[in-house]
């Protein structure tokens, strides 16, 4: 199982970025794919998550209103669009694969991780 996650990048403060992550090695339904972020010094936080066979997203409250997270099943891929982003959303962005909907903002939930794609807000 491997899951690609990419497009970070360095971007200013009220840009805008699409994370994608690539998912292989097995099929993921039933599964939910989330985001999550890490900076330095800090816990992994939990960004936003959806289920890979309904369309029902969850979002963090660091990523309401600005964070959209969506999936092409077509494509075992996962993307988070980020809007609007400010300096603190400056981390480790990382995608995720976990077999239980009702415990999306739990790391230990998620079985599955990538390696994670770093982005990085300047003021």
């Amino acid at each position: 199982v491997q899951l690609q996650a990419s497009g970070g990048g360095l971007v200013q403060a009220g840009g805008s970025l699409r994370l994608s992550c690539a998912a292989s090695g097995r099929t993921f339904s039933g599964y939910v794919m989330g985001w999550f972020r890490q900076a330095p010094g800090k816990e992994r936080e939990f960004v936003a998550a959806v289920s890979w066979d309904y369309n029902s997203p969850f979002y963090g409250d660091s990523a309401k209103g600005r964070f959209v997270i969506s999936r092409d099943n077509a494509k075992n891929t996962v993307y988070l669009q980020m809007n609007s982003l400010k300096p603190e959303d400056t981390a480790v962005y990382y995608c995720a694969a976990g077999p239980h909907v009702d415990r999306v903002v739990s790391t230990s939930n998620y079985v599955h991780w990538g390696q994670g794609t770093q982005v990085t807000v300047s003021s």
